[in-house]
């Protein structure tokens, strides 16, 4: 397949791109610049344009001519939810990143002729809010809260390639366990340090997924027909924060006696802390339906996944 690849530079792109490449798809990495490689094709996806026809050319957005061909498309760009304190303004840059890149994007697939067969939209369990110890799968409502919001509005704009006939499966990710980024970025020196312990009451839920298996689910979405709609990418044993700083203890060897209390949280966090102490409980049913076999289905391999390097 030729596969147009959107947050190719970030976390969880920078991994997927040798991935697909490494099975024998060409890919083509969107970016925000001036290309620099002939693998790349610049986009802006501030505002939602694209070029009508191919040929055409785009004042803003993205132009047609640098997906013609595309059978796919993956996209994963957005602003960080973790990168920045939530202030009124960078909670309105992670809602239009989301918002106008997939209409960018998905505007572009519907626009194409021939149209790519798939669009695989990054989404994220932040959809089912704060669960407690109620367990959810792709079935259940949306929950309440910022991020709840940001995923519903996040999700609908796909819909100009829906209306297309194009399949979308939305990629609504958990955790991903790994050194390189996101939480266990921060986390790793902590805890190799022997300073590292609880958030809060610790009984929260956190829904992880190992970063191999993260793309490995990645590209079954992309290749497998049967995958369209929301589909969580968890690892099949939800745990709580107490479980995974037991883990982080074992696999690393160091105490995890210090607790960081609820209220520190909230001073150095902001309103983003509500979300690092609320509870997920999020299970994959549609991968556990359709015989996905994960690599790292329990907490422990995870974190030694994430402790080799990913």
């Amino acid at each position: 397949m030729r596969v147009a690849v959107t947050g190719a530079s970030g976390l969880i792109g920078s991994a997927l791109v040798p991935a697909l490449r490494a099975r024998g798809h060409e890919v083509i990495r969107l970016v925000r610049r001036a290309p620099a490689a002939p693998d790349e094709v610049r986009w802006d996806p501030s505002t939602g344009d694209v070029a009508r026809r191919v040929g055409e050319a785009a004042p803003v957005g993205l132009d047609l001519a640098g997906l013609a061909g595309v059978d796919g498309i993956v996209h994963l760009a957005g602003a960080g939810v973790g990168d920045k304190r939530w202030t009124d303004a960078y909670k309105a840059e992670i809602l239009d990143s989301r918002v106008q890149g997939t209409t960018t994007i998905a505007r572009a697939a519907a626009a194409l002729d021939p149209k790519p067969s798939v669009l695989v939209c990054g989404s994220a369990i932040g959809y089912y809010g704060d669960t407690g110890d109620h367990a959810v799968t792709e079935e259940s409502p949306q929950g309440a809260g910022f991020l709840a919001d940001v995923v519903a509005q996040w999700e609908a704009s796909a819909q100009p390639a829906i209306d297309a006939g194009i399949r979308v499966p939305y990629a609504r990710t958990g955790l991903v366990v790994s050194s390189k980024g996101g939480a266990w970025k921060r986390l790793m020196p902590i805890f190799k340090a022997g300073l590292g312990g609880k958030v809060g009451s610790g009984k929260q839920y956190w829904s992880f997924i190992s970063m191999r298996d993260e793309i490995a689910a990645l590209i079954a979405l992309l290749e497998d027909d049967r995958y369209r709609g929301p589909v969580n990418l968890t690892a099949p044993t939800p745990v709580t924060n107490s479980e995974v700083t037991a883990a982080m203890g074992r696999v690393l060897g160091r105490p995890t006696v210090l607790p960081v209390p609820a209220f520190a949280l909230k001073v150095a966090l902001g309103e983003f802390s509500q979300d690092v102490l609320g509870s997920q409980r999020v299970l994959p049913k549609v991968l556990e339906h359709d015989g996905f076999a994960w690599s790292d289905p329990t907490i422990d391999s995870a974190i030694r996944q994430a402790v080799a390097g990913d």
